[in-house]
């Protein structure tokens, strides 16, 4: 697929499939062109060229309200919460798109309403469990600290009980024991839950902890598909990072003991 903003090509014939089960992760310096595919895969953009298929189905022509209902969430690099409600009642809203009783029953607030309510709840608290957020349930999202935040952000996404699940920068904003954190929960929402992954990530320490492939990006085309450890090695990568050939892996931050690349991603 291709995307061009006026007369930029931000996204020039971009082509990679996302295999069931599997935690994909898109990497590349700033302006690579990763959220605009996020966007192109949401549908808050169309493409200017190319088809978008989940499970068969084209997306080219689906409204952006319709996508979680085809069962794709995600998460954004800029959170978007309710700041002025509890983090159970964001929960709940991502619970909308499963609701099936009409207006009618709404109104009158029948039983087959009240055991929607009923199921919308057990669900959410489910969520609210595995992601360790029972003391923030009642507190409004505007006073959590930002790394609880993203952890809502990803709990609503979830709520939604989606199939595919985008993470744009998950780590973002995180500090080390919060990304840590991140790295576990990415890996149990695929586990048990099953859940599959594609992320824009820029810390390289969590991409390669849980990718099982990365698909390295530069001025909005694919340099290249593979294994973490098979990207960090492509000499097209290494160059588009660094602007030189050589092995990414012997590059040190002095006294960190981190690949540089791992911060200029």
């Amino acid at each position: 697929m291709s995307v061009r903003f006026g007369g930029v090509l931000a996204v020039n014939n971009v082509s990679f499939e996302v295999r069931r089960g599997e935690v994909l992760t898109l990497i590349g310096p700033n302006g690579a062109g990763k959220t605009t595919v996020f966007n192109l895969i949401s549908r808050i953009y169309s493409p200017t060229a190319g088809t978008l298929e989940f499970e068969g189905r084209r997306l080219n022509d689906i409204a952006p309200h319709e996508i979680a209902t085809l069962g794709i969430a995600r998460t954004f690099q800029n959170i978007e919460l309710f700041e002025h409600a509890t983090v159970l009642q964001n929960l709940l809203i991502g619970r909308h798109i499963r609701r099936r009783t009409s207006a009618w029953s709404e109104f009158f607030f029948m039983p087959s309403v009240r055991g929607a309510e009923r199921d919308a709840r057990r669900k959410v608290e489910e969520v609210i469990d595995l992601l360790e957020l029972q003391h923030y349930r009642d507190s409004l999202v505007a006073g959590l600290p930002y790394g609880v935040r993203k952890v809502v952000e990803l709990a609503r996404a979830l709520a939604t009980e989606p199939k595919l699940l985008l993470l744009d920068e998950p780590s973002s904003g995180l500090n080390v024991e919060e990304t840590e954190d991140m790295a576990f929960w990415i890996e149990d929402i695929r586990r048990d839950l099953g859940i599959t992954i594609l992320m824009v990530e820029h810390d390289m320490a969590l991409v390669s902890k849980v990718s099982d492939r990365v698909v390295a990006m530069s001025q909005g085309e694919v340099l290249a598909v593979g294994t973490p450890a098979q990207v960090q090695a492509n000499s097209a990568v290494i160059e588009a990072y660094l602007g030189t050939a050589g092995d990414l892996s012997s590059l040190r931050r002095p006294k960190t003991g981190v690949p540089a690349w791992q911060t200029l991603c």
